[in-house]
């Protein structure tokens, strides 16, 4: 489990880096800046998410002994990542709109929230895990 969010922390703060590349350098002239500021906002959240999950992977680490701790850390790794690609995809998909024929938007839209609320959980859960954890490392 540690290497498992070790990695996706790492997979996806690198991708973060590159689409906040792309969104400044390619999608600035191709996009309204309203659109663009939405880009950035799923950008921002996918980076700050992915290095919750390298600091959840080392807690994880610390903890290895205690199953029921993992069982609740897992859960929040889970949710980190279903909220990554719930709600910053659905930004980036809702931005790059426009340029596709096709209108998803109305499908999209109301996944966005969905997406935030695993990221909120996510974090109560591990203050949670925190909270339970009577054992001192």
């Amino acid at each position: 489990m540690f290497r498992k969010y070790l990695l996706w922390g790492i997979a996806l703060a690198g991708l973060s880096v590159m689409l906040g590349a792309f969104g400044a350098h390619g999608l600035k002239t191709i996009v309204p800046a309203a659109q663009l500021a939405v880009f950035e906002t799923g950008v921002r959240y996918e980076f700050m998410h992915a290095l919750a999950l390298l600091l959840l992977a080392f807690h994880i680490q610390q903890n290895i002994a205690n199953q029921e701790q993992l069982k609740r850390l897992n859960k929040t790794g889970n949710l980190f990542l279903i909220g990554i690609l719930l709600f910053s995809g659905s930004l980036y998909a809702l931005t790059l709109q426009p340029l596709i024929e096709f209108n998803f938007a109305r499908f999209i839209g109301p996944i966005t929230p969905i997406g935030g609320l695993c990221l909120i959980i996510g974090w109560a859960l591990w203050g949670r895990a925190v909270l339970l954890n009577k054992v001192d490392n």
